[in-house]
């Protein structure tokens, strides 16, 4: 008798204290929704393509989609938004989910709680969620509904410090990518579809480098667009602006064919551009040098005499078709900001065409063009064992990140979009152990390195010389590569570069353009909304 009047006095305290504060400490706010009560439909989506996707609430709630998705109102891209739902409320979206995951993350909160946790950008939310459970803390910081700028449905995400812990109920809906089934998986079918996809990369590196005769062609007798050389009158030369234009032009852009005198000869660039809705004068420029290597005079090399290239597969022609893929998709959608996509030439004559056209820009005090992204030599990396490496510039002080904002941008799609946690965390231990020229030379396996780089031997110099532009760019290797600047550089040379245990270097070779595609295409969607301006 006397322990049970313990336990009833014990259980009257409890009771007098819930009614106080909440249920044993927590109010309402704290308590998470049953995430069986958020419907999703469908609940599965497709990785990498448009999705409409409804959310309907059988309680009120507030649901955080950290994925890209399209404001139907404004027809521009935002990096996600937080939507309030009342019982019974169902809110419809196009997202554009990632194409390199197996799940797409969501996270739910009761009604009064408009803050959700963030991520270590160096993390997927999947990993994040394993750590903390769906806590957030004041470490970390919160993400919040902030206005849309432009007047759309759907609320951008604000970002700030949290002063206390916050907790989130999280749901993972299943990703399934389209493939193309006349593909073998030798071929690369893994990433054969998608908004961006891989396998498009490889197939115009193909088309371009192609040196199967033909008699017809008067300029360089072959099937595709070869002998790219820089010089006055070079019929090939003439052949390739004119085929780069026609398909650009294609996608809809406001193709100029620059023409700029350097030195003795004429630099050529081709520029294709789609002027921006809200912001005309504020520009993102995406770019490739399209001339390759010119035989010059005999040169001795590692088992490989001799300078110059017809084809240019690795150096450029991988960075010409990756911007002819991507400029596909982004010409399409309406954008904040002028999007700018341009094939340099004369990169390897010391730069004529990039800087012949920052110096014009620079004389137009009206343009600003916010961010560079540059494309050049990449391919022969991850996945084979070489690295990607993704750089950064302009780097001033070598002993911290002067491009934080940048680079966090660089770690939060890499990690979080593409699924390379595990690879960027070895790559930042491989070149703070290496240094850049290691990178560019010796072989890691699985190693995707986001570094600043003091070395600018691309066209992004003279954005960030004449420009003060911040700029980003992906590459493989280089100086460890024998056919750099010389006649063997050839697709079927990359593939055998790219030739792992597992996989066929042909498969390789398209799943690595396929990261560089999305990288890069989510990148230039993040700028669009939110430009990252030089911190220097």
């Amino acid at each position: 008798m006397q322990r049970n009047g313990s336990m009833v006095l014990m259980l009257c305290i409890m009771f007098m204290f819930a009614s106080l504060s909440g249920c044993f400490g927590e109010d309402e706010s704290d308590v998470l929704p049953n995430i069986s009560n958020l419907e999703i439909t469908p609940n599965q989506w497709q990785a990498g393509v448009w999705n409409r996707v409804s959310f309907e609430a059988l309680e009120p709630m507030n649901v955080y989609i950290p994925h890209f998705m399209l404001d139907t109102s404004t027809q521009f891209i935002q990096n996600g938004t937080i939507i309030s739902l009342e019982k019974n409320e169902v809110v419809e979206l196009e997202i554009l989910p990632s194409a390199r995951l197996n799940v797409a993350s969501i996270m739910i909160a009761g009604p009064d709680q408009m803050q959700f946790p963030l991520r270590h950008a160096n993390e997927s939310w999947s990993t994040w969620y394993v750590r903390t459970g769906g806590v957030g803390t004041s470490e970390m910081g919160w993400v919040q509904p902030t206005i849309n700028r432009e007047g759309g449905l759907h609320p951008y995400l604000g970002f700030g410090n949290m002063s206390s812990s916050t907790r989130v109920a999280y749901v993972e809906v299943d990703l399934i990518r389209p493939i193309d089934s006349t593909l073998s998986v030798e071929q690369g079918q893994a990433h054969s579809e998608g908004w961006v996809d891989g396998r498009e990369v490889y197939e115009w590196i193909a088309m371009i480098t192609d040196e199967t005769t033909d008699l017809t062609d008067p300029y360089d007798g072959a099937v595709g667009y070869l002998d790219r050389w820089i010089g006055n009158g070079n019929p090939a030369y003439e052949d390739a602006v004119a085929f780069f234009s026609g398909v650009m032009e294609g996608y809809g852009l406001d193709v100029e064919v620059h023409r700029f005198q350097a030195g003795t000869a004429w630099a050529v660039n081709v520029c294709g551009y789609k002027t921006g809705s809200v912001y005309p004068n504020e520009w993102l420029v995406f770019g490739a040098h399209f001339d390759i290597a010119p035989p010059v005079v005999y040169t001795p090399g590692p088992d490989i005499p001799g300078y110059g290239t017809r084809t240019g597969a690795y150096d450029n022609t991988a960075g010409t078709s990756m911007i002819l893929e991507t400029a596909e998709s982004l010409s399409k959608i309406n954008t904040r900001r002028t999007m700018v996509f341009c094939l340099w030439s004369s990169e390897e004559e010391g730069l004529w065409g990039s800087s012949s056209w920052t110096q014009d820009i620079a004389e137009r005090e009206e343009i600003k063009v916010t961010n560079y992204v540059n494309l050049d030599m990449m391919g022969i990396n991850w996945p084979g064992d070489w690295v990607l490496s993704c750089y950064i510039g302009p780097e001033v002080d070598p002993n911290i990140i002067d491009q934080a904002s940048m680079y966090e941008l660089a770690e939060w799609i890499g990690a979080g979009q593409l699924g390379l946690e595990t690879q960027i965390a070895k790559g930042w231990a491989a070149w703070s152990a290496d240094g850049e020229s290691a990178m560019w030379s010796n072989q890691y396996e699985d190693t995707v390195a986001i570094y600043e780089s003091p070395t600018a031997r691309s066209d992004h110099e003279p954005f960030q010389a004449n420009l003060n532009t911040i700029t980003m760019g992906w590459n493989g290797v280089v100086d460890g590569y024998p056919c750099y600047h010389r006649n063997c550089d050839r697709l079927s040379q990359m593939e055998s570069y790219m030739e792992t245990d597992n996989k066929t270097g042909e498969q390789n070779l398209v799943e690595s353009f396929d990261v560089v595609a999305w990288w890069s295409t989510m990148v230039f969607l993040s700028l669009d909304q939110d430009p990252i301006l030089n911190e220097l």
